[in-house]
């Protein structure tokens, strides 16, 4: 694995755990999380293995999405590769477009606009977990769509078809490993949100600042040069490894 690649992992798992933390999501999830169990705060509490199974089926469903997802961007950014150097630049812009969005310096009304399918009443089933998982994963929403659109950029701009899949995967995991903890543990995710969520509008502006920065690297061509000082940065016994 390139050390680009491997970065380009790094910030796409710390991209999803924004995306779980964005304010569009993060006060939504036991209700999540009882939607797709059927059960009430008080059942998930006492049935956490059957909240886990239905989390891990709606995880996998999105998954599928942002891998779909990943996997046609990275295809549409092979067919533009006779002009590399201009798409990343290109690519970056847009990404600074999107970081900027988060860090308030402006609030257009068709990027507010909340597109979300709505489903409201669950398929039966483990199945309505998946499905459900799906439409998730299909929807836009203002909060999660730019950073998820910034890792399709990025995903478009430098790398191959693997690669991108690898990457909306560490996208997913970094949404997914979140959201597993608190179906196991409904209740002291509540009592963590009530105190957690005062920092919301902070996170957000920690994601605009990272879209920022990333989209100024791919811009001026410094990311890869990151990437490999981080990785001179890196013990040799981990770097064998990797």
């Amino acid at each position: 694995m390139t050390e680009t690649a491997s970065v380009g992992i790094a910030v796409a798992f710390v991209a999803g755990t924004l995306s779980f933390l964005s304010p569009c999501v993060l006060p939504l999830i036991p209700s999540y999380i009882s939607f797709i169990t059927g059960l009430s705060l008080d059942e998930l509490g006492e049935r956490r293995w059957l909240a886990f199974t239905h989390a891990l089926l709606f995880i996998s469903g999105f998954t599928l999405i942002f891998v779909a997802l990943g996997a046609t961007a990275t295809g549409i950014g092979r067919l533009l590769n006779y002009n590399q150097v201009w798409l990343e630049r290109i690519g970056g812009l847009l990404i600074i477009f999107f970081g900027l969005y988060l860090l308030g310096v402006f609030r257009w009304g068709f990027l507010a606009r909340e597109r979300r399918i709505q489903i409201q009443d669950k398929p039966l089933g483990y199945l309505g977990s998946v499905l459900v998982g799906l439409a998730f994963g299909a929807g836009w929403t203002p909060c999660i769509g730019p950073i998820l659109g910034s890792i399709l950029l990025y995903t478009s701009t430098t790398a191959d078809l693997g690669q991108g899949i690898v990457l909306l995967l560490a996208y997913s995991l970094g949404l997914a490993i979140p959201f597993l903890l608190a179906a196991l543990a409904v209740e002291r995710f509540i009592q963590w949100f009530r105190r957690f969520r005062r920092f919301i509008p902070l996170t957000e502006k920690v994601a605009g600042a990272v879209l920022v920065g990333v989209g100024l690297l791919l811009v001026t061509g410094y990311f890869s040069w990151l990437a490999g000082w981080l990785q001179g940065l890196t013990p040799e016994f981990l770097r064998s490894r990797l």
